[in-house]
């Protein structure tokens, strides 16, 4: 099958589910740091990054021996059979990176939807309450828990419910699109008020940043408004930072930017440099209020994955990628503000770290949506050389997730890219 996927593609329709849906109709041959090459041999910048998974590029090279190593030595044998060194040692480095002053404790996973699922179950069996609060627009994963908690209904939720029971949503704070802090905060409470109280409630779950909503950052009162208010009630506050994670906000974890101390943090993504591995991270108290057996799975924890997370924390601390990421978003911010004047689609350009969004819309007065744009706007950009995806509640944001080690000069090459594509996708 050649390199155009497209959904004429008779391989494809006839073997893959018409469910999954494939970003950019293309074959991968290879990759390495922030670059892919399909199969015809063409080059592309990587502005998707595995879906924000790679912060410390394609097939890093100390990733890769980390990993051959271990498998000379085993590749599996599920930590509840057994225990190995790299799943201690990881939680162990984990625990003093998301808490450095007090007792926390992890369990590993293989998803980030698992990591959800447990925090949720972890926070429950502590409360011994039933209740979830979550927000509108966040995104959590594609199980029955996941999609219940994700505030997007399309395409999400599509015809797959009866959704899981006792999950509320409240607005999440957008300041492009009117919800200010004060409402925010407002609308939780009425939440307490006439839909569940406040001791039926065991977790407030949010992303620090909402990924697929649109790149969308808590403002700083707000966080430290709901950790405030979750310390008052009793409710275990859980930060999902899955896709924020690891640098992609320009610090280590997301809750850092408000200077709050969530009781649980789901990871995962960029967490073991493309291995799939996900994990809780939470308050020794909390984490130990669940008794032996509740927590676990088959293949969470894996060897593989753990020993390419130790090697991604090293690959931080010595390649000064914290610092890469402020000045990659600095880079992108300054390039796409220039191109602001010449397109007034553009209705909003955000960035936190390296963490971009650019939000198309029909007219900026009245910030009408246009994802039709931001598609068109994507699929010029692929022509080009430069791959990036679409997020927001109305697909009409387009987002870039470069691995963290790309140049300055890859930066302004997919500037140009991107204006290119700007300018074919208007004519």
């Amino acid at each position: 099958m050649s390199s155009n996927l497209s959904n004429n593609s008779l391989a494809y329709t006839q073997h893959v589910s018409r469910g999954v849906a494939i970003a950019h109709p293309i074959k991968v041959a290879r990759a390495s740091g922030a670059h892919l090459w399909d199969d015809n041999g063409k080059k592309y910048l990587d502005f998707v990054g595995g879906i924000g998974v790679l912060n410390v590029g394609h097939n890093h090279p100390r990733i890769v021996e980390a990993v051959r190593k271990q498998l000379e030595s085993f590749s599996h044998v599920c930590f509840q059979v057994a225990a190995y060194e790299p799943y201690i040692e990881l939680a162990a480095k984990l625990n003093a990176l998301v808490s450095p002053s007090e007792p926390f404790k992890s369990v590993f996973l293989t998803t980030g939807a698992e990591a959800v699922e447990n925090a949720v179950k972890i926070a429950r069996g502590y409360t011994n309450r039933p209740g979830v609060i979550a927000f509108r627009g966040g995104f959590h994963g594609r199980t029955l828990m996941g999609m219940t908690l994700t505030g997007m209904s399309q395409p999400y939720r599509q015809n797959f419910g009866p959704f899981a029971p006792d999950i509320y949503h409240a607005p999440y704070p957008n300041e492009y699109r009117g919800v200010t802090t004060e409402k925010a905060m407002a609308a939780l409470q009425e939440i307490f008020d006439t839909q569940i109280a406040a001791d039926r409630v065991a977790a407030i779950i949010i992303e620090p940043v909402q990924g697929d909503g649109g790149f969308v950052a808590a403002p700083v009162e707000f966080m430290q408004a709901l950790r405030k208010k979750t310390q008052e009630l009793g409710i275990v506050l859980i930060c999902d930072e899955i896709q924020t994670g690891f640098g992609r906000t320009g610090k280590l974890f997301g809750f850092q930017q408000s200077g709050i101390q969530p009781d649980l943090v789901t990871v995962a993504k960029s967490l073991a440099g493309g291995l799939p591995l996900s994990g809780v991270v939470g308050r020794a108290e909390i984490m130990d209020s669940i008794q032996p057996g509740g927590l676990g799975g088959t293949y969470g924890g894996n060897p593989l994955g753990c020993v390419a997370a130790l090697e991604v924390i090293k690959i931080f601390e010595s390649e000064d990628l914290l610092e890469r990421s402020n000045a990659i978003g600095a880079q992108l911010l300054d390039g796409i503000k220039a191109m602001e004047g010449r397109f007034s689609s553009i209705g909003d350009v955000r960035t936190i770290g390296a963490m971009t969004a650019v939000e198309f819309v029909a007219d900026r007065a009245t910030k009408e949506p246009d994802a039709a744009l931001a598609q068109r706007v994507i699929d010029a950009a692929r022509a080009e050389g430069l791959l990036v995806i679409k997020c927001g509640i109305y697909r009409n944001v387009v987002r870039f997730i470069s691995p963290l080690v790309i140049s300055e000069q890859d930066v302004a090459e997919a500037l140009g890219m991107f204006e290119r594509a700007l300018v074919a996708s208007h004519k």
